[in-house]
């Protein structure tokens, strides 16, 4: 079964409404809603306080749904996540070079010119991507 269909199961079977599991979690009812429609995922720590409000198990909660397994286990992964921004950086300051070298030793060019500055945007572009996919 999947995790949307157990909280909601386990949401009923406690007799509270999504209003009442969100003013507990401190979550929006839009959440809680969101959750058991599969749109979007708890964190861990809901997981936790879900488990602990629907006096279930972390273990009956879980398993069974791939996606959420996933989705935790990608949340919590720090060194992964340390890896792609230590990747991000260093490829921006690989194309920086690569522009600066660039533009001191190719003959003016203005397609080149613009290839270019649309690497380097697109690079900038990845590493605020990872950056704020961290916080």
């Amino acid at each position: 079964m999947e995790i949307g269909k157990k909280l909601k199961e386990a949401r009923l079977g406690v007799k509270l409404t999504q209003e009442q599991v969100a003013e507990r979690l401190f979550v929006s009812r839009q959440t809680i809603s969101n959750w058991e429609n599969e749109k979007s995922y708890p964190d861990i720590v809901s997981v936790i306080r879900l488990s602990d409000l629907y006096s279930i198990s972390l273990d009956e909660s879980l398993k069974g749904d791939t996606k959420m397994l996933e989705h935790l286990e990608e949340s919590t992964d720090i060194v992964k996540s340390n890896q792609k921004l230590i990747l991000a950086v260093a490829a921006n300051m690989v194309v920086f070079l690569a522009c600066l070298t660039a533009a001191f030793f190719l003959p003016e060019s203005v397609f080149l010119i613009i290839c270019i500055f649309c690497l380097a945007v697109l690079s900038v572009a990845y590493l605020l991507y990872q950056i704020v996919k961290r916080i």
